[in-house]
């Protein structure tokens, strides 16, 4: 093949620091540069010919080389797996977590608030759940109407503050089965301290859906994940009013499989740990404790 042929000329555009992979007709794939050449050399394979080109500069000529497909191996770079994150715009849920903000809210209105936005995030997250078309009797003789089928629930409310959350999921799902975490952080170190468990039986054939207002740190949610996953559970949405982006982060690193469903993602955590604006101390709201 010609150097100065029109499929050559247009491998000239390689980059010296991603070089191309060619694997077939207009199919190509990001690879490391090949350990037998520089940095400043460039370089890619036609496995259809056989033949590897390699580009010696960003002005040089391009020689072909033949090699051996069998012996011949680029390692392509493993992409890390990314967690799903929703963070829920809907407008009523604006409103409502808007509402939550204020800073003489009562304790009765912020527990309305959590169970109605703990409602409308289950709504969210319980989009994909699959159905199956079944007929029952109807008021007129038979009709075909769809169910949700696969995967039963289990509701997870982090203690304390997940409870405020629970009504309002179960609104969506009043046959789901209740799974309760008890988790407190540590005030001085931020870590979580896990303090009692009580989980519902075959909970491997079950979807969880985690609850707790905040995801300040992480730690508390993905301890709670720790446990359900050691228990067998493999398939877990988790539903938050508002994170923080360190929280966010910390729970992606750790369980990347896992699904999180939120309110509204806030600016941080400041140097207590709580995040900014967020909503205070979402227990003590909820309990009437603070």
């Amino acid at each position: 093949m010609p150097a100065t042929g029109r499929s050559c000329r247009s491998r000239v555009a390689l980059t010296l620091n991603r070089p191309t992979i060619h694997v077939g007709p207009r199919k190509r794939m990001d690879c490391t540069p090949h350990p037998s050449r520089s940095l400043a050399s460039g370089f890619f394979v036609s496995k259809s010919l056989c033949l590897i080109y390699v580009k010696q500069d960003g002005y040089g000529t391009i020689r072909k080389k033949r090699y051996n497909p069998a012996i011949f191996f680029v390692a392509a770079p493993q992409r890390r797996k990314r967690m799903k994150i929703v963070e829920v715009k809907h407008p009523l849920v604006k409103h409502k977590l808007g509402l939550m903000r204020e800073h003489d809210i009562s304790t009765k209105r912020f527990r309305e608030l959590a169970s109605e936005v703990g409602s409308l995030l289950t709504y969210e997250a319980t989009a994909d759940l699959e159905t199956e078309k079944v007929t029952i009797e109807g008021w007129n003789g038979p009709v075909e109407v769809e169910q949700i089928k696969g995967k039963k629930i289990t509701v997870v409310p982090i203690l304390r503050a997940g409870l405020g959350m629970m009504e309002g999921v179960l609104e969506h799902v009043p046959s789901a089965r209740i799974s309760v975490v008890g988790i407190y952080r540590n005030e001085e170190t931020l870590e979580p301290v896990p303090y009692f468990q009580k989980l519902v039986s075959n909970i491997d054939e079950r979807m969880a859906l985690v609850v707790d207002p905040m995801l300040a740190t992480g730690g508390s949610m993905i301890a709670t994940i720790d446990l359900l996953k050691n228990a067998g559970c493999t398939s877990i949405k988790v539903l938050v009013l508002v994170a923080a982006p360190e929280g966010i982060a910390a729970l992606e690193k750790a369980h990347p499989d896992v699904e999180l469903y939120t309110a509204s993602v806030d600016k941080g955590l400041n140097e207590h740990g709580y995040i900014i604006p967020g909503l205070g101390d979402a227990g003590d709201k909820i309990f009437g404790t603070k």
